[in-house]
C-alpha cells in the first residue's frame, strides 16, 4: 500500500486473522475490495470494517459464495415467487463429512482458534448469511448448543499410536491412509498435503494430516446446533457436524402455504404446495467449485465493478453473518440466549 492507489480493485485472501487490517488500509486509498472469509476473530473489529467503508468511495464484497450459487439462486427464485406464502422457518444443516472435518478441524489450518476463527464462523458465516438472505432482515437473538465431544485424547482407540502410518488399530473412521490413498492425488483434500512437491507417503510420515485425530491438539467444537429468532420473525436452526458422511448443504423452508426441501450436492428441489395438495421435484444445473458459486460471485463482483450493477451484497448484511456467529460462540460457551446489537 506504500505505492497508493494503483489498481482499479483488490483482493484480500490471507490468513483468517490477517484480513482487517490490509482491508482497512485498501478503504482508505478507496479501493473496492473483494475480502475473504472469515472477516475477523474480534466482534469489535466489524465496526470498525463498517466505519472504514462508510468513509470510503470503495465497496467491501465479503466472499460468501453460496448466495451466488444457482442452486440457492434458484432457493432464492422459489422463495420469491409467493410459492410458499409466508416464510416462518429455516431448517439448514452443514453436513460436513467425518473425513473433512478430521482434514480440516483436527489436523489442518482451522484445528485451533485461535489463531483461526472459531468452527461456526471458519465453516458456516457462508450458511449464517443464507439464512440471513432467506430471512430478509438482520437477526434479533441468538442461542446455540455444542462442543468438541468426540476428537479428544481419551476417546482414542486401545492402541493407537501417534501416527496413522504406524496404527495398529482396524477400520477407525479418521485413518489418514484411508482418507488420502484412496483418493485423486491430483485433488483437495490430497493436494494440501502435497503441494510444493512433497511425496504423499513424507507428509503422511511427518506433517500433520498424518497425526492420530485423538492427540488432543485441536480445541474447536465438532458439532454446534443454532438458533436464530429474525426481526422479520423467521426462526432459522443451523445444524453443523462432523458426524455425517457426506459433504453438502441441506435445508427446508418453511411457508404458510408450502415447503420447500433442498439437497445441494444432488442439486435436487422439491417443492409442497399445502392450497393444492401438489409436488414437484427438479434439478438445478450447476458446476464448480461450491456449486458454481466460486465462479458467480466472481462474475458479479466484476460487473459491479464495470458499474453494471451494484455489489453482489452490502458489508451490513455480510457483517450480520460473523455477528451470529460471535453470538453463538457466547450462547453456547454461557449456555444464554444472545441479543444481536
Amino acid at each position: 500500500f506504500t505505492l497508493g492507489r494503483v489498481a482499479d480493485a483488490i483482493v484480500i485472501a490471507t490468513p483468517d486473522d490477517q484480513h482487517v487490517r490490509p482491508c482497512l488500509q485498501a478503504l482508505a486509498l478507496g479501493y473496492d475490495v473483494l475480502l475473504e472469509k472469515p472477516i475477523c476473530l474480534t466482534e469489535a473489529e466489524l465496526d470498525l470494517l463498517q466505519e472504514a467503508e462508510a468513509a470510503s468511495t470503495g465497496r467491501v464484497t465479503v466472499c460468501h459464495v453460496l448466495r451466488a450459487a444457482p442452486f440457492f439462486r434458484e432457493v432464492r427464485r422459489v422463495l420469491d415467487s409467493g410459492a410458499l406464502g409466508t416464510l416462518i422457518g429455516i431448517q439448514h444443516a452443514e453436513n460436513v463429512a467425518h473425513w473433512h472435518y478430521a482434514h480440516s478441524y483436527v489436523r489442518g489450518n482451522w484445528r485451533a482458534a485461535p489463531p483461526a476463527a472459531p468452527f461456526l464462523l471458519a465453516k458456516s458465516c457462508h450458511d449464517l448469511d443464507l439464512l440471513r438472505a432467506f430471512a430478509g432482515s438482520s437477526p434479533e437473538r441468538v442461542s446455540s448448543e455444542g462442543g468438541l465431544h468426540h476428537f479428544r485424547p481419551e476417546h482414542a482407540p486401545p492402541g493407537a499410536s501417534t501416527r496413522c502410518v504406524t496404527c495398529p488399530v482396524q477400520g477407525c473412521p479418521s485413518d489418514a491412509r484411508r482418507i488420502y490413498l484412496t483418493r485423486d492425488p491430483h485433488a483437495w483434500p490430497v493436494t494440501v498435503l502435497t503441494a510444493g512437491g512433497i511425496p504423499l507417503s513424507d507428509a503422511l510420515e511427518h506433517g500433520p494430516y498424518g497425526e492420530c485425530v485423538y492427540l488432543g491438539q485441536n480445541n474447536v467444537v465438532d458439532n454446534q446446533a443454532v438458533t436464530v429468532r429474525f426481526r422479520s420473525g423467521v426462526t432459522a436452526q443451523l445444524n453443523v457436524s462432523a458426524f455425517t458422511h457426506n459433504n453438502t448443504r441441506t435445508l427446508k423452508l418453511l411457508g404458510t402455504h408450502g415447503e420447500l426441501r433442498g439437497h445441494m450436492d444432488r442439486h435436487e428441489l422439491e417443492l409442497h404446495d399445502f392450497r393444492t395438495g401438489h409436488s414437484q421435484r427438479w434439478t438445478v444445473d450447476a458446476s464448480g467449485t461450491h456449486g458454481g458459486g466460486d465462479d458467480g460471485l466472481i462474475q458479479a463482483w466484476l460487473a459491479s465493478l464495470r458499474g453494471h450493477t451494484p455489489p453482489p451484497t452490502p458489508l451490513s448484511e455480510s457483517l450480520d453473518s460473523h455477528r451470529m456467529a460471535f453470538a453463538a460462540e457466547r450462547a453456547r460457551q454461557r449456555g444464554t440466549v444472545e441479543e444481536v446489537c
